[in-house]
């Protein structure tokens, strides 16, 4: 195999205070034989705080909640955004918000999509089926 077409280790990094949501991913990556790092922060502000500290190595795709304590998803889009070393990550809302405002917020913060748990058929296996086709084929960024 040449070393382009080689598997790349991409970390999950899951921004969210539900521990149910953080069990169905964890439930998910083993159905899905996924051996990915899961790194998890329960708000923006810890986010925010391992990001800076370089707790999460090499490339990765960040999972955001909107709705958390201290920080919230959109409020951590905006530092993110705006904190040029970090500027460039990958990162998916994963909500219950079906508000059109949260959408519009952020899709203006450059998510790379927008999904509601609810609407989610077979819980969290095809979001890391989905995720597992993208890392593959897409190159992301080593913050």
């Amino acid at each position: 195999m040449s070393p382009s077409k080689r598997y790349r280790e991409v970390t999950i990094f899951l921004i969210d205070d539900d521990d149910v949501d953080y069990m169905a991913v964890e439930r998910a990556m083993r159905q899905l034989k996924l051996l990915n790092p899961l790194v998890r922060a329960r708000d923006g502000v810890a986010a925010l705080e391992m990001l800076r500290r370089g707790d999460i190595a090499g490339a990765f795709i960040i999972l955001l909640d909107l709705n958390m304590p201290r920080m919230n998803g959109l409020e951590f889009l905006r530092e993110l955004r705006h904190a040029p070393d970090l500027a460039s990550a990958v990162v998916f809302v994963l909500t219950t918000s079906r508000a059109d405002e949260d959408k519009v917020a952020a899709y203006s913060y450059n998510v790379a999509g927008y999904m509601v748990k609810s609407d989610i058929k077979d819980g969290f296996l095809n979001i890391l089926n989905m995720l597992d086709g993208y890392w593959r084929i897409v190159e992301l960024p080593e913050l």
